[in-house]
């Protein structure tokens, strides 16, 4: 996909999510998708970005399950994009980019806020204990290896591209 990276050789869920989502146009796109972006051409002028980039990307994101295909128009065949419920799944990790790059790059100048409905305030990303319901602070993480035999990101995938 015109990205030198390959990740595929790597046993990590960090570098799984890269070779599914890692390119820059595609957290675009996902970005896009989650304030309703649906059509090809909403993407391609929103973004600006070149019509076989975009398609494939489009493609990938679909051949992965993130989004899915619904024929919007016989005559011309058209279709829109819709995130799935593993698309729905990276709303936290959006968010979460979306804050850093707020308060590390911009600052107090940060271009949006997000505003959480049900409080009327402005939302800060939280990573809490599924467990206990705490909040994470540095140092409270270890990682554990809990299955040496997993596959590779290329076997995983492949597997899952399957079925």
């Amino acid at each position: 996909m015109g990205r030198t990276a390959d990740y595929s050789k790597q046993t990590c869920g960090i570098a799984a999510t890269l070779e599914v989502v890692g390119d820059p146009w595609t957290l675009l796109i996902l970005r896009d998708a989650f304030w309703g972006v649906r059509r090809f051409e909403q993407w391609q002028e929103r973004l600006g970005v070149a019509r076989n980039v975009l398609a494939a990307r489009l493609k990938s994101l679909v051949a992965h399950g993130v989004l899915e295909t619904r024929a919007y128009s016989e005559r011309p065949p058209r279709n829109e994009y819709l995130l799935t419920d593993k698309g729905q799944a990276l709303r936290p990790v959006l968010l979460t980019m979306a804050d850093w790059g707020n308060k590390q790059v911009y600052g107090d100048q940060a271009p949006a806020l997000f505003i959480h409905d049900h409080c009327d305030h402005a939302f800060t990303p939280r990573l809490t204990c599924d467990h206990c319901g705490e909040g994470l602070i540095p140092g409270d993480l270890r990682r554990t290896q809990v299955n040496a035999g997993a596959p590779t990101v290329g076997e995983a995938l492949a597997r899952s591209d399957k079925g």
